[in-house]
């Protein structure tokens, strides 16, 4: 498959900054990395947008200027030139551009040292941040039918939290407060709320169109992380919840054969 410079260059930022989601994309049908490699790769750029500088007024400018190229591929104007914003308005509808728009401005916590107000927070933070980007990336490979908002936020909670556990340990040592109930009886409760919330997701992706389905690939870790951190809370704290390299391979195997995670 011909690449684009855009793309290739987009292909290289996820597999230097976002590894699992690049196998997650590489175990995808080659046409369809056409529309992850540019979602993933904005993705990216939003996410480490607030750590990129110490300068709390540098790192909102940073993430306003997504919401502007967001906002100009919405209303179908002028798009400014950029290897990861070119590429993703050939592959964003407008109501699904302007959709992302809440994810970006999600990123805002992370900017700050102020703790989740409470659990309502934590989890419109990981449904913006990661099942808006699994609702477009569905409606991306599919058209506006490609992926129900139930199913996407439902799957993106679980697949974000899974991926948010993992981090506790890097955004404690940068000072911020990531869990309400760090105790592990408290990290138990959130990962078995996670693995419910995947379960009630399963039940939809029967309904998700067949070119669609590549969008959750995304989530081939989610499962097993999130039982190990139900059954061995303290995992997280000690920065080892993850699963072996035989197991990683295995899962992401399974799932590029099967679609399902």
């Amino acid at each position: 498959m011909q690449l684009s410079d855009d793309l290739i260059a987009c292909a290289g930022l996820i597999e230097r900054g976002d590894p699992d989601r690049f196998a997650a994309a590489m175990a995808a049908p080659p046409q369809a990395r056409r529309v992850l490699f540019p979602l993933y790769a904005f993705n990216l750029e939003v996410a480490r947008a607030p750590w990129v500088t110490q300068e709390t007024m540098i790192a909102e400018m940073r993430l306003q200027w997504w919401r502007d190229a967001l906002e100009e591929i919405a209303t179908g104007g002028a798009v400014r030139r950029h290897e990861v914003v070119t590429p993703l308005a050939q592959v964003l509808d407008g109501e699904t551009a302007a959709r992302l728009d809440p994810l970006v401005g999600a990123r805002r916590w992370d900017i700050y040292r102020d703790p989740f107000e409470d659990e309502a927070h934590l989890t419109r933070y990981l449904e913006e941040t990661s099942g808006l980007l699994l609702l477009a990336a569905g409606r991306g490979l599919a058209g506006p039918a490609g992926m129900g908002e139930e199913v996407a936020l439902d799957a993106g909670y679980a697949f974000g939290l899974a991926a948010f556990l993992r981090a506790v340990p890097e955004l404690e040592s940068k000072g911020r407060v990531p869990l309400l109930d760090g105790r592990p009886e408290g990290v138990a409760a959130l990962a078995r709320g996670g693995l419910a919330r995947l379960a009630r997701a399963r039940k939809g992706f029967g309904g998700v169109p067949k070119a669609a389905r590549p969008a959750l690939l995304a989530g081939w870790q989610a499962g097993p992380l999130l039982a190990l951190a139900a059954r061995e809370p303290q995992r997280v704290a000690e920065g080892t919840l993850q699963l072996s390299e035989f197991s990683r391979r295995a899962r992401l195997a399974k799932a590029g054969f099967t679609g399902r995670v």
